[in-house]
This record gives structure tokens, sequence and C-alpha cells, in this order.
């Protein structure tokens, strides 16, 4: 059964369980992705060492955000 066919049948549904199927989906795309966040870590923890070690500058955050005093 296909995608279309599958949007046919959840139509189909009262309500309250159209939505409890929304809740499910919406729920399955909101996982961590385990990979990603080891990949994030990584960087992090390189930009860190850069940063500690003088080969990467701060930006002020009110540069970053345009703010001016």
């Amino acid at each position: 059964m296909g995608s279309k066919e599958i949007l046919a049948e959840a139509l189909k549904l009262k309500p309250d369980e159209r939505f409890m199927m929304v809740e499910a989906l919406i729920n399955s795309l909101d996982e961590p992705d385990k990979s990603l966040d080891a990949i994030w870590a990584e960087e992090a923890e390189k930009r860190l060492r850069a940063y500690r070690s003088g080969r990467l500058k701060s930006v002020p955050i009110e540069k970053v955000f345009g703010e001016s005093g």
C-alpha cells in the first residue's frame, strides 16, 4: 500500500483517531539522530579547542545580533 492509499484510509478515521495518527507521525520525526549529535559534539569540541588555543577569535554577541549600545 502506497502513501496515497494510506492517506485515503487515514482520512476515513474519526477525528480523534486521525489526531492520534498525526501525533504519532510527528513524534516519529522528532527522534534525535545519534550520528548527527555525535558530529555536532565533535565540531563543538574542535571549535572550543581552537578558541582556547587562540586559533579562533570570539565575536561579541552585540555584533552577532547587530545590537548597538
